[in-house]
């Protein structure tokens, strides 16, 4: 989910192909298409007439991290590639997957790589090297926890639920918005200028979950409750829904203070500030997401 260190570490540049060009109607593979960031950056590539071929299992052409079987029929005649690895670069084996693939993809002849990675992990940062070094050119979109957890992911239900029961204490976090991830990958992938660049994306204010609460409290004018549980409370939690305990040591690892500071990636990528939390919210409320 994050990336231990700022926005001045970068993986060593490499010698890497040359860039595509800006005009160019390119295809770009999306893995995680379907998911929160890859559907965002699937929709902008075919509005601006570019094809987005969907990395999943269920697509036309199959594609599977752990099955590289499927990584050759993916990349071929890729120009460029978005790289969202589930379910997150701090897990065991996914830089070692996220290398092949770099290589793999260097050797099929795509020219960009465009990797979504995460504040305040130490795996994240491998990874990023592992692309840098792979032989593309290359991009880093390293990003705060995500707005869209809230109403399309694992926050969905305790939101529902009227409290959220998170093991974070009095943590702050700049969450980003999801919207503006994908605006930063798409540029990334199409346009010139962004090769061998970080971005470390923030939104523009650092929140507490009370903080979180709050603002989804004034959105959806019904009270929403932060409560501070446990690693081992959260743990449990977490099996209760399908999901792997090592997200409750996420929390630990990325919420000990070391992303308690904003970023500019956003600003530097777009030219524009990131979208404020309280504007995601809202417009989260009126899509009727938080409807109970």
């Amino acid at each position: 989910m994050n990336e231990n260190t700022n926005s001045s570490q970068q993986p060593a540049a490499t010698t890497a192909s040359a860039p595509l060009a800006a005009t160019a109607a390119r295809t770009v593979l999306v893995t995680g298409g379907t998911g929160k960031t890859g559907r965002r950056v699937a929709e902008r590539l075919t509005a601006l007439g570019h094809t987005a071929r969907i990395g999943s299992r269920t697509a036309p052409v199959p594609f599977d991290w752990e099955d590289d079987t499927t990584w050759d029929a993916a990349l071929d005649g890729v120009d460029a590639a978005y790289l969202a690895y589930y379910p997150d670069l701090a897990f065991p084996g996914a830089v070692e997957t996220v290398d092949a693939f770099a290589h793999r993809a260097a050797k099929a002849g795509v020219g960009h790589l465009v990797l979504l990675s995460g504040r305040g992990e130490e795996a994240a940062q491998a990874a990023e090297e592992a692309v840098a070094g792979a032989g593309t050119g290359w991009t880093v979109v390293r990003c705060a926890w995500f707005d869209q957890n809230f109403s399309e992911s694992f926050f969905l239900e305790p939101v529902l639920g009227g409290e959220l029961a998170l093991p974070t204490g009095a943590a702050v976090e700049p969450f980003v918005d999801v919207d503006d991830i994908a605006d930063v990958a798409v540029a990334a992938l199409t346009g010139d200028g962004h090769d061998g660049e970080v971005y470390e994306l923030t939104g523009p204010r650092l929140l507490s979950f009370a903080d979180v609460a709050a603002e989804l409290s004034a959105a959806t004018g019904r009270e929403i409750r932060f409560a501070a549980v446990s690693l081992e409370e959260y743990r449990a939690v977490l099996a209760t829904i399908g999901l792997p305990g090592e997200f409750a040591d996420l929390f630990s690892m990325v919420l000990d203070g070391r992303n308690a500071h904003l970023a500019d990636g956003v600003q530097r990528a777009l030219g524009r500030p990131p979208r404020d939390f309280a504007d995601y919210a809202r417009a989260a409320a009126a899509s009727g997401v938080w409807n109970v």
